[in-house]
């Protein structure tokens, strides 16, 4: 069974909030520990992803095929923050071997809700996380921390959560939080990206159409397309949903240019999907 503890409460007067640690130490093997504050052990050790294998026969360029990426580099090694606010999220490493260095999570205190509280999951090595590939374009990963298991997607330097069905409850804090929504920048930082962040945008958003313009060609007369405009559809209104929280979103539009990003990489994983598909032996 898999033991775990949270230490040192206290309450911050200054600021109005209590202050906790999920540690980890212990709770697990090795590959299973928690991220830790301040220097990370075994950060700069950490072994490099193995070089993809090379293909038996070069493929052939696909005219018709648009071409789009998201940098998961982008995002590691920088201090993310929920909505571009709250908490921390630090990502190290590469790949299948991507790590959460730091992870502390804002919310409620559950006795008094009007108070807020911060979560600090620590342990003697950073987080572990699971790859599990890219099935909708971009690469998402798995971290199995106890209490608070969650998967997030990688958009350029940030890292996106989607919406928890409940609220992780710390009993032993008296606190509770969810890491649902961007970690990106801090707001604040963005002030001066502003046209990056456009340019950033009109490339995904002209990917998408793109993207879609080949989807319907490929997909006519077929009751998948009308699957594929639903789910894009739902995309849209997922990505107006996770922007109305991001901090200071009208200044800089820093989440709309990564759900745009996210909703070309869907698209584009749908049109690999359908190549691959049709250069399959029957």
């Amino acid at each position: 069974m898999m033991r775990f503890w949270i230490a040192g409460v206290m309450l911050a007067a200054s600021v109005g909030a209590a202050q906790a640690q999920l540690d980890l130490s212990g709770a697990a093997p090795p590959t299973r520990a928690g991220a830790t504050t301040g220097a990370v052990p075994g950060l700069n050790s950490a072994e490099p992803a193995p070089p993809p294998k090379a293909s038996a026969e070069a493929r052939k360029p696909d005219k018709n095929s648009v071409e789009f990426s998201v940098s998961l580099a982008s995002a590691v090694g920088q201090p993310l923050k929920l909505n571009g606010r709250d908490g921390e999220l630090t990502l190290w490493g590469r790949d299948r071997a991507l790590k959460i260095a730091k992870l502390t999570l804002a919310g409620e205190v559950i006795s008094d809700p009007t108070q807020k509280c911060r979560i600090d999951i620590v342990g003697k090595q950073p987080i572990e996380t699971k790859s599990l590939g890219r099935p909708d374009g971009l690469a998402r990963y798995e971290a199995e921390i106890p209490v608070c298991p969650f998967t997030f997607d990688v958009v350029e330097g940030a890292a996106l959560v989607p919406a928890q069905n409940a609220a992780c409850v710390f009993q032993a804090a008296d606190c509770r939080a969810s890491p649902g929504g961007l970690w990106g920048p801090d707001a604040a930082s963005l002030a001066d990206e502003a046209k990056a962040i456009s340019q950033a945008r009109s490339r995904a958003d002209d990917a998408a159409a793109r993207l879609l313009k080949t989807l319907a060609a490929r997909l006519k007369g077929k009751p998948e397309a009308d699957d594929v405009e639903r789910d894009e559809a739902d995309l849209v209104t997922r990505g107006h949903e996770v922007c109305r929280d991001y901090d200071q979103e009208k200044s800089h539009g820093f989440c709309a240019s990564r759900m745009a990003q996210a909703r070309a990489a869907w698209l584009k994983a749908r049109a690999d999907k359908l190549t691959h598909e049709a250069k399959a032996p029957d």
